[in-house]
């Protein structure tokens, strides 16, 4: 009886706990797209013990509530989150995605510009381009400086 509902009190309480450092932990990543096992290693560093299904269960709820939006950029990526904030859908900027061909990272595009392109695909070509599921594959910085140091690097030796 009492202590079984002790248990389960803690327990409660436990997972409120979680939701309640989760949330903190996107919120100080807002704008940023994190992935499962991000916040996995968050909560880890922190020495704080919690399951990768408890992390999608409190991450799918909060998508629910449209307090987190959820990108599925391909079938080889993991899924990416981002804390778009409580009860305010209409401040949720249009995001696009750049994705890295070499290190697989992936980039949080907000850009006037390629805003200015769906604006103008929808006028002049009747096409509604929809922008969380709209990737620019590419390269990305570091790895092209990557690329460029290493070519120096050859050209050097040569």
């Amino acid at each position: 009886g009492f202590q079984i509902g002790g248990v389960s009190l803690v327990k409660g309480q436990y997972k409120t706990k979680q939701m309640t450092e989760l949330l903190a932990y996107l919120e100080k990543n807002q704008g940023n797209h994190v992935t499962v096992s991000d916040i996995c290693e968050y909560f880890e560093a922190r020495g704080t013990a919690i399951g990768t299904t408890t992390v999608y269960r409190h991450l799918e709820k909060m998508v629910r509530e449209g307090m987190v939006a959820k990108y599925v950029i391909d079938g080889t990526s993991s899924a990416c989150f981002e804390y778009i904030g409580a009860n305010n859908p209409e401040s949720n900027t249009v995001c696009y995605h750049c994705k890295c061909e070499k290190c697989g990272k992936l980039i949080h595009l907000q850009c006037g510009e390629v805003e200015n392109l769906r604006k103008h695909v929808m006028e002049h070509h009747g096409f509604q381009i929809n922008s969380s599921r709209t990737v620019f594959y590419g390269i990305c910085n570091e790895c092209r400086n990557a690329e460029l140091k290493e070519i120096t690097e050859l050209q050097e030796i040569t």
